[in-house]
């Protein structure tokens, strides 16, 4: 049988695309599993590629994998070069504004329009609410007048906060790294005036349905591409380290932050 395999969250350019497209290649080969890489952009639900029965290899963010009531298998996680915590799969959130603003502190952004992803991502919303949730306690009223969203994925954010539709928005701290790679102006037009507290990072998945040993060769295979040498300009061209086992007891984070804003009657970011 054939599975799909597939890196939308993390094609983040052609560039990175393409890097990725060579990884599952590699992949295929080295593990002997059936690879069909198919792609799967904007404006495509990312929910529909999850719910394929063919799925062999896909990112899913920690917060949908955890709400939903049919998980699929975890695969592998990424382990950034730059991770939030060395040597671990995790990531955090940036909060960017444009490099030509006035805003150097995030308490500069307050009354402006704040852009989010979805509501179901972590990094571009959940960990977004939580890192305001204490101005939030404190001022007890919305913290901007305008709220910008769905805008789904990480380059809608930054074309958002380029051309000034937004003051303030998140990325994915991995998914910025992927874009300053292969866009270096990217790094001019943009500024970091917060960052999140650390959490687990998206990671590969298989359907549900999909066979153990089939996980297992994909694990296998992937776990050794962090010391591959032939792997090297790979890793760089995808700013990775390597792979690493997906611990699911991390991810519980994500929905204690998700209580919490909603506890504190937060539930949207604004």
């Amino acid at each position: 049988m054939r599975y799909t395999a597939n890196a939308r969250m993390y094609s983040v350019n052609s560039e990175a695309a393409a890097a990725w497209k060579e990884l599952f290649s590699w992949l295929a080969r080295d593990s002997g599993v059936d690879l069909d890489i198919i792609d799967h952009a904007f404006p495509l639900a990312l929910a529909d590629l999850w719910l394929r029965q063919d799925l062999g290899c896909a990112f899913i963010c920690g917060f949908p994998f955890m709400l939903a009531t049919r998980r699929l298998k975890p695969v592998v996680a990424p382990i950034p070069s730059k991770c939030s915590i060395p040597g671990r799969p995790f990531y955090a959130t940036r909060l960017l504004v444009r490099s030509a603003s006035e805003f150097h502190a995030i308490e500069d952004t307050f009354g402006g329009r704040l852009g989010y992803t979805v509501q179901d991502s972590h990094s571009g919303y959940n960990a977004l609410r939580h890192h305001l949730l204490p101005y939030y306690r404190r001022r007890r009223t919305k913290l901007y007048r305008e709220s910008v969203g769905p805008l789904t994925t990480p380059r809608r954010v930054i074309d958002a906060i380029i051309a000034g539709d937004i003051d303030i928005g998140p990325l994915d701290s991995y998914a910025l790294d992927l874009m300053i790679r292969h866009e270096p102006e990217i790094g001019s037009q943009v500024r970091i005036v917060a960052t999140t507290e650390p959490a687990p990072i998206p990671f590969l998945a298989a359907a549900p349905g999909c066979p153990d040993d089939i996980v297992e060769e994909l694990q296998a295979t992937l776990t050794t591409f962090g010391k591959s040498p032939e792997s090297a300009l790979l890793r760089d061209q995808l700013c990775l380290d390597g792979f690493a086992p997906v611990e699911i007891g991390d991810y519980e984070l994500m929905l204690r932050w998700d209580t919490e804003a909603r506890s504190a009657g937060y539930a949207h970011p604004i």
